[in-house]
């Protein structure tokens, strides 16, 4: 029969394909396996398809005999004595095509053998068990390390796709590893939901089980076709990336045979902790005229407590979801009618306000101008600064009066303008140039996010026109202001410089002295505390990626430096240097909160709802124990409001005990209750919110005295919430 997958035309050409196997039993087919398989998923979904997809014969029968000629191969090459060299500068014996990374980590230790996950020879990532070649420096990699966690999570991916296949008889098409896991997309007629979780895991611990074995080959593009007949994405795959006449690799684990570059671990057993964690819908490559798919996500490691510890932190992050925060403490919602684009209610205005007077106070104290510029700009604008080649698909793009027109992704070309507004002089310089503005691009709706992934957002976004001679003290500057801000939320931070990615503008050399500069001003600053990050600059130059983590120890990518030397050169943007003679800045472009959004969901998980005082919505509850005291109560509550913060009083008619349970579960900072004595002495007692469930339940303080100190409190903007 006819494989289910949806035959929509799209813009992206891949051929329908016939199936050649009856692809699956139909789901209301009773199996030998249905009990267990009821049993395991509480559905009447088999297990596992019977009989198996006949495309897993098929594969398997091509990889066969193209392993048997391989194998020959190998076994028909010279074997000559090599060395290998270890990062110590040790050196061990081997021989080439017969030594492998594996045999050499069980050489030096069974424990290391154990645990490394990977190889790295002379660079570059390597199977463990296929053999060296010649004389190479070699590294070994266990789970801890960045590449090899990635290794592991790729070939866990491996493994969900051959469960989806063995579960599903789909068509698969790209299963990467993530930052937090792997998922894989597949091509299926089955709805697919949480109830299919135990089912894919159980098929995934059988194979782990087995200790099926990650076996490479490299295979011809005409063989790569033949292979994948079956799979039209697959086929539109290795037509688009496989060049004729060249090869590529292949990889099988179990039945299971995927299209893929590699390298992996060496047999799924080292798999000790595995779990499917959630599934979405997606598109072919990402682009919504394509087929509608399937994403199944997981996640896995080499120890079963690490699986307990991740359960025990999803635990805590689903507590500390700024989406539930958002909603429990009225700060935010968003609207179907307007998707990606933040309502943001009286409360959860406070915080982003705080957070703009955060910046512009620092803007005032470190010699900033601040601006502000067009939202819509025609496409002649895009077309100069680049954005209309290179940038398009994010933007919204609207037709007004026979020409075309955008939304404005980003501040930039902007301040360009601005900048070239009116005739500038080397003494102006540097100039920097912030603005709050208002940006809009164009995300897929099946990646919006809560306040993490949204369509219209407002950036910290700031531009530094300066002459080459600033540009490292600059930098530097920005360092020490990103140091202040990131250390007010208690954030950690790392560095990465990114270089030139493909679709670079101008020229190498300018490129490579930019990337220079930036290496400068990284090691004047963090010497030896950065890392590269090859190819992932902005096409318009070579930046400095900042990322903070969080109390989850989660990773964050706000800040940015990058340093622009094309669109001075594009907009024609010039100065008159010392002698009179036009000079071309260089643009710094810089945001260090990033989207106050996303920063705004970062924050709330952070400090999980608990506010420090400063960017609190609700700093202070003041109860009165009676209605006597309710006068009393608004007075206090006024008087604390009139100095600017955010002050409320309960005057309504649950009793005392609930008005103080109320306040704690708004995380107020301090509930300041009233009565007789209070209104005697001119004073409050004051509970911390921070102090809930101590002995040191409360204290009762003058009046003048807790004004003095909360003012000074919000001032100081402490993570400390405490009245000292």
């Amino acid at each position: 029969m006819a494989h289910p997958v949806a035959s929509t035309s799209h813009p992206v050409q891949i051929p329908a394909l016939e199936s050649k196997h009856a692809d699956s039993v139909p789901h209301n087919q009773k199996t030998p396996k249905d009990k267990k398989a009821k049993a395991v998923t509480g559905t009447s979904y088999p297990l596992e398809l019977q009989p198996p997809p006949e495309f897993f014969d098929h594969r398997i029968k091509m990889f066969d005999e193209l392993k048997a000629e391989y194998d020959t191969f190998v076994a028909a090459q010279p074997r000559e004595e090599i060395t290998v060299t270890l990062p110590d500068g040790s050196e061990r014996k081997g021989k080439s095509w017969e030594t492998s990374p594996l045999d050499i980590a069980k050489e030096l230790s069974k424990s290391l053998a154990d645990r490394v996950v990977i190889a790295k020879v002379n660079g570059e990532l390597w199977d463990l068990d296929r053999p060296l070649e010649k004389s190479v420096k070699l590294e070994l990699l266990d789970f801890e390390h960045p590449e090899g966690k990635r290794v592991f999570w790729h070939s866990s991916a491996h493994v969900l796709g051959e469960a989806a296949e063995r579960h599903y008889g789909c068509h698969l098409c790209l299963g990467p590893p993530t930052d937090d896991g792997f998922f894989y997309e597949m091509a299926t007629d089955r709805p697919v939901s949480n109830t299919d979780y135990p089912a894919l895991e159980k098929v995934s611990e059988m194979a782990i089980k087995q200790k099926q074995k990650f076996e490479r080959l490299v295979v011809s593009k005409e063989k790569l076709l033949e292979m994948f007949n079956y799979n039209k994405y697959k086929q539109y795959l290795i037509q688009t990336k496989v060049p004729d006449g060249t090869s590529t690799t292949v990889y099988r684990c179990g039945p299971m045979v995927d299209l893929c570059v590699g390298p992996h671990i060496p047999h799924t057993g080292k798999i000790k902790a595995f779990m499917v964690t959630k599934n979405s819908a997606s598109y072919f490559l990402g682009d919504a005229a394509n087929d509608s798919l399937q994403r199944i996500y997981g996640i896995s490691f080499p120890d079963k407590k690490q699986l307990v510890e991740y359960k025990a932190f999803l635990a805590e992050a689903a507590k500390r979801d700024h989406r539930k925060i958002g909603k429990e403490q009225e700060l935010f919602f968003f609207h179907d009618l307007s998707p990606g684009s933040c309502f943001f209610l009286p409360h959860g205005t406070r915080i982003y306000n705080s957070l703009v007077e955060l910046m512009r106070s620092e803007y005032f104290k470190r010699g900033y101008q601040e601006v502000i510029s067009p939202n819509m700009y025609n496409s002649k604008l895009w077309e100069t600064s680049g954005h209309w080649q290179n940038y398009k698909d994010d933007m919204f793009v609207l037709d007004i009066e026979k020409e075309k027109w955008a939304l404005k992704p980003m501040n930039c070309p902007g301040h360009a303008l601005i900048f070239d507004s009116r005739d500038r002089s080397y003494k102006e310089l540097p100039i920097r140039m912030a603005e709050f503005g208002i940006i809009h691009r164009n995300e897929a709706s099946g990646a919006l996010t809560g306040l993490t992934r949204v369509r219209r957002f407002v950036q910290d976004d700031t531009h530094v026109f300066c002459m080459p001679s600033q540009i490292t003290e600059e930098i530097g500057a920005l360092f020490d202001f990103m140091r202040h801000i990131y250390g007010l939320f208690g954030f950690e931070f790392k560095l990465e410089l990114s270089t030139r990615p493909e679709n670079y503008l101008g020229t190498i050399e300018t490129w490579d002295q930019a990337e220079e500069q930036l290496k400068k001003a990284l090691e004047s600053n963090y010497p030896g505390q950065w890392e590269l990050n090859p190819g992932d600059g902005a096409f318009y130059g070579p930046k400095i990626d900042i990322t903070i983590r969080d109390a989850l120890r989660r990773s964050f990518q706000c800040a940015t430096i990058q340093l622009d030397f094309q669109l001075p050169e594009r907009f024609n943007l010039k100065y008159r240097s010392a002698d009179e003679a036009a000079a071309r800045p260089v643009m710094i472009h810089r945001a260090i909160l990033g989207s106050l959004e996303r920063f705004i969901a970062i924050i709330t998980e952070h400090f999980a709802g608990k506010w420090p005082f400063w960017i609190s919505p609700r700093q202070v509850l003041v109860i009165p124990v009676a209605a006597p005291y309710k006068d009393y109560a608004a007075e206090v509550a006024g008087r604390l409001t009139n100095l600017g913060l955010w002050a409320d009083v309960d005057n309504g008619e649950n009793t005392l005990p609930k008005k103080i349970r109320n306040g704690e579960i708004a995380q107020y900072n301090f509930i300041l209750v009233v009565g007789q004595e209070e209104l005697d002495a001119r004073s409050v007692n004051v509970r911390n919110r921070d102090d809930v469930g101590t002995k040191a339940r409360s204290e009762t303080i003058p009046l003048e005295e807790v004004v003095k100190k909360l003012v000074a409190l919000k001032e100081s903007r402490s993570l400390e919430n405490k009245l000292v």
